[in-house]
């Protein structure tokens, strides 16, 4: 499981299960300070350990 800020890297490296984010490099939680998205990011990242229907190599991308 990875939290991925370049897709095109992620997709060359083919890691189990990866979470796509829109942040900037150094960020990959989101803003600093901003505990409520942070939260977000990780839960969404730990969800996805356990959804059985994903494939090695899926790229899902955090929407907010």
């Amino acid at each position: 499981m990875c939290i991925s800020l370049l897709r095109e890297v992620t997709e060359k490296v083919h890691p189990p299960r990866s979470l796509f984010v829109p942040y900037p490099f150094g960020y990959p939680l989101g803003r600093p300070n901003d505990p409520e998205i942070q939260r977000r990011v990780i839960l969404a990242a730990l969800t996805m350990l356990e959804d059985e229907r994903l494939e090695p190599g899926d790229i899902h991308d955090f929407t907010e």
